[in-house]
């Protein structure tokens, strides 16, 4: 059992809380880092809107998901696995769907800004999150991840523990001139996933899977609805020793969780700010597979915006989040620098400011936009608008990343 302190670090609210405080002290003047201009809030809510309406015409916006990424490009690649997982009853192919899109995500960090992969199966090459996401996808479909021949379009245990870098250099098409930024970082976060399911029986089953999740959870939801919330936790409880961040309190790893003097808190906990970035990402990714299995999540709104270069891109591109510092962008910077923690925890929560904003200028209702819809539409894609607009579509700003957080 996690102590009371790791257990509120693990909450979706702790999250909110403690990023509404630092933007908060932000508005105050007692940052060393930043200044806030709320007025340039309305033009990046224009800029949202723009790029929603062009992406999504009819208004019809699906979720913020890795799913998206398994559609770029035009190609059905759902349908392709469908068509492999035709057959099998709900609940085995919900947990090949959670077992592919929990690989994918955890794969999915900044790939740089020279990174191609060229899918064979569509003659298209893609980069950054796409081709990530494509390379994942047709590894997994090549049954890269599975110890089992027989059963292939699964992730196993055993089959991530002979995973080793040059498999996935592979399959990334990893060559001289075509680096892919943390790859060593990647494979030992695969490695230490497959460490963690094969301890927790209860949850990864004997053969050590994520999509065993699905069994425990959809058996929850029969007594009560699945949160969101829920759903980010039971992740956090299970995977978060597997992060290689560093970051422990009372001996428990705490993962994508960093150190603000402005984050206020009680107790053992004061002063940390969780985001918990790519588990997010992965929980909001899980969103559908639950649905087409029948077990809707609700809440949805209870997650956060996700602190990361597109969305925190979009804040300092279009003016709202200033630096003091002009010389700020040129810089390199770590994870866990004070003003990489501030501008994240800023991200988080001018998010949740913008997003009414955009949803009245679309004419949308919270129930029929919900935040992963705001995202999707949405502020991320605005984000790489933006970065196009401005440099060639990289990041305002260079993190030294090890593959497992950007």
């Amino acid at each position: 059992m996690s102590s009371p302190a790791v257990h509120e670090l693990r909450q979706a609210a702790t999250i909110r809380e403690r990023c509404v405080n630092i933007t908060r002290a932000v508005g105050e003047g007692r940052s060393d880092h930043f200044t806030l201009d709320h007025t340039k809030l309305a033009e990046a809510a224009q800029r949202v809107e723009q790029v929603t309406r062009h992406q999504y015409p009819t208004l019809r916006i699906p979720y913020h998901s890795r799913w998206r990424h398994f559609e770029a490009g035009g190609v059905d690649r759902k349908g392709e696995l469908d068509a492999r997982l035709a057959g099998l009853d709900a609940a085995a192919q919900a947990r090949a769907r959670i077992d592919l899109t929990v690989v994918s995500v955890l794969l999915d960090a900044g790939a740089g800004a020279g990174w191609r992969y060229a899918e064979a199966e569509s003659g298209q090459t893609f980069s950054r999150s796409e081709g990530l996401g494509v390379a994942s996808f047709r590894g997994f479909m090549q049954g890269l991840f599975s110890s089992d021949p027989a059963q292939p379009l699964r992730v196993d245990a055993a089959g991530l523990a002979r995973l080793d870098a040059d498999t996935l250099a592979a399959m990334f098409q990893v060559r001289d001139d075509n680096p892919l930024v943390g790859l060593d970082g990647r494979t030992l976060l695969l490695r230490r996933l497959g460490e963690a399911m094969q301890v927790q029986h209860a949850s990864f089953g004997a053969d050590g899977r994520p999509g065993a999740l699905f069994d425990r959870l959809a058996l929850k939801a029969h007594q009560a609805p699945l949160t969101a919330p829920q759903l980010l936790q039971a992740l956090l409880d299970t995977l978060s020793g597997i992060w290689l961040a560093g970051n422990e309190l009372d001996g428990v790893p705490l993962g994508d969780c960093w150190r603000h003097p402005l984050a206020g808190g009680q107790g053992a906990s004061a002063g940390w700010v969780p985001f918990h970035k790519l588990s997010q990402w992965l929980c909001y990714s899980l969103l559908e597979p639950f649905e087409w299995a029948g077990v809707p999540v609700t809440q949805l709104d209870g997650l956060t915006g996700l602190p990361e270069y597109r969305n925190g891109g979009l804040l300092l591109d279009s003016g709202v989040i200033v630096p003091r510092d002009a010389g700020f962008s040129q810089r390199r910077h770590t994870t866990g620098d004070e003003a990489i923690v501030e501008w994240r925890a800023l991200t988080v929560a001018l998010i949740d400011e913008l997003a009414p904003l955009v949803r009245h200028r679309l004419g949308q209702t919270v129930t029929a936009m919900p935040l992963a819809c705001v995202l999707e539409g949405g502020t991320w894609a605005a984000g790489r608008a933006i970065a196009r607009e401005l440099r060639d579509g990289g990041p305002p700003l260079v993190i030294e990343s090890d593959g497992t957080v950007f």
